[in-house]
């Protein structure tokens, strides 16, 4: 019996490294994905007009990240379960604006001056968010439970803000005397800078302190005992230094890879002739897609409020934290950062939040929303390939 129980003891140590290895398979293929690309980034991209090769090293790269990232949002999830709402909810949305201004960062500072990278990436974070992702997940939501309720108060306080920020650091650029870029009116990007930190810092005061209840979960009293089990699963096993610990290692792949893809991205903009504002939809693509998948989970669950503070807390984060930081990069640098839209692109903003304003001027949803904005998005996408 003694030895019998003394062989088989190792086992659960064994079992126990497997499950970690399983969980934590992102952050490892990651940390190994970037060893490999410091190691051998010379003899990797020697050769990029081989086609094969780059589409293979873009995919690599691209799926890497993307499972990194989509292991940075478990981690925050955990750390948001511990922490509770709105504090949750911040700790996601400032982990993939760390992605965001990384990517930004390593392709405007690699190669030829991209100057309207920044804009291209935030107009299209604010389209893939106000539209494909509020749309897809008011759609999913209503199809399963005909109408849904969230907060009122707190998508108001989100639209109030992202509307008069858009406005002023997108639209507004076009109308001044000189753009707010840092070569030609430093003065003029610093007050950009200060403005956009002020409007965010406000909000975060009244999301985290004045006004926390506006942005949880409305009471419903007639909601099914069943859906209350869907929307409330079971605590996340791990203490909360594990989880930011593991979020940590889960997002320094993404970042120091970044000007690996950088360079691919770059390859394929100016020598291919790709579509310039394809480099900002590859990035927001790569930053929403694991807040996207969230989205659309507490939507199916009946937890809208949740699926609302993440997306609008997305665009706002996107407005309120990019534009100071590709700022200050391009101060730093001397690199050029172009924010006014195109002509096309301000209409279409201002439709995007004319109609999301109208979207949460009520206390429930219900699919006409979600198609009328799936239907917006559409028109987005088509706008890049036929201006």
């Amino acid at each position: 019996m003694n030895q019998r129980a003394t062989i088989e003891a190792p086992i659960p140590a064994r079992q126990t490294l497997r499950s970690f290895v399983i969980a934590e398979a992102p952050a490892l293929a990651g940390l190994l994905t970037t060893v490999l690309f410091f190691s051998f980034q010379q003899t990797l991209f020697a050769d990029l007009e081989n086609y094969p090769l780059t589409i293979a090293l873009f995919v690599w790269l691209f799926g890497v990240m993307m499972w990194c990232s989509f292991g940075v949002v478990r981690h925050a999830e955990a750390v948001a379960e511990k922490l509770g709402e709105p504090y949750g909810t911040l700790v996601l949305t400032f982990s993939v604006i760390t992605i965001e201004v990384a990517l930004l960062a390593s392709i405007m500072l690699h190669g030829a001056n991209n100057p309207t990278l920044a804009r291209d990436a935030m107009f299209a974070t604010l389209m893939i968010v106000l539209n494909g992702m509020v749309g897809g997940a008011l759609l999913m939501g209503a199809l399963r439970y005909w109408e849904q309720e969230y907060n009122l108060e707190g998508a108001r306080a989100f639209l109030v803000v992202i509307a008069a920020l858009a406005v002023f650091a997108l639209i507004i650029p076009n109308y001044t005397e000189t753009d707010p870029d840092p070569s030609q009116s430093p003065r003029k990007a610093l007050m950009f800078v200060a403005i956009t930190v002020l409007f965010y810092a406000v909000f975060l005061a009244i999301q985290t302190m004045r006004h926390r209840a506006f942005f949880a979960e409305p009471k419903d009293k007639h909601r099914s005992s069943m859906e209350r089990e869907q929307g409330h699963p079971a605590s996340p096993s791990g203490s909360l230094g594990f989880h930011v610990t593991m979020l940590l290692l889960s997002l320094a792949p993404v970042v120091l890879l970044s000007e690996s893809l950088a360079v691919i991205v770059d390859f394929g903009i100016e020598d291919l002739g790709l579509p310039d504002p394809l480099g900002g939809v590859m990035i927001a693509i790569l930053v929403l897609a694991p807040e996207g998948l969230t989205a659309f989970h507490a939507a199916l669950v009946n937890h809208l409020q949740r699926a609302v503070n993440v997306c609008l807390g997305s665009a706002l984060a996107t407005i309120g934290l990019t534009i100071p930081a590709v700022l200050i990069i391009g101060l730093v640098s001397g690199r050029q950062v172009h924010l006014g839209l195109t002509e096309v692109e301000t209409v279409l903003l201002v439709l995007t939040l004319f109609v999301s304003g109208l979207t949460f001027a009520g206390g429930r949803t219900n699919v006409l929303q979600g198609v009328v904005h799936l239907l917006l998005f559409v028109v987005y996408v088509a706008l890049i390939f036929s201006p």
